[in-house]
């Protein structure tokens, strides 16, 4: 007689791990194509999202953070939306603003709810650097 041993718990688990690490790898693979030198962050900035984390990338302006973070967006088929932070933002330039718009019928105009980038899908959204006068 031969018994057929369904997967334990322990096995769901290890081929998880196995899926994930090769996910991981693939991810950081691709993103190695675009951005290159600056591994270390690219691994830490992918831990953090695996783990349904949040991330703040702070650093002088050319070190590719945005870039790193678009990347990682489109190779995980992630919105991404990026918010300059000027002197002149508004709170409705990062959350979104109601526009009065035309509708079907004729004479008739109603508001319709624009989203901002922090309504990013996934909430992949940047906050690039501040600009002061």
């Amino acid at each position: 007689m031969v018994s057929s041993k369904s997967p334990g718990p322990l096995d769901r688990d290890i081929a998880g791990i196995d899926q994930l690490r090769t996910l991981y790898q693939q991810i950081r693979s691709e993103v190695a194509k675009v951005i290159i030198g600056q591994d270390e962050v690219i691994e830490q900035l992918l831990i953090c999202v695996l783990a349904r984390g949040h991330a703040l990338l702070m650093g002088v302006p050319g070190l590719a953070k945005t870039t790193i973070v678009n990347s990682l967006a489109q190779v995980m088929s992630l919105e991404f939306n990026r918010i300059q932070f000027t002197p002149d933002l508004m709170p409705s330039d990062i959350t979104g603003t109601d526009i009065l718009q035309e509708t079907d019928q004729p004479g008739r105009r109603a508001f319709v709810f624009v989203k901002g980038p922090v309504f990013a899908k996934y909430h992949s959204c940047g906050r690039d650097q501040s600009h002061t006068a």
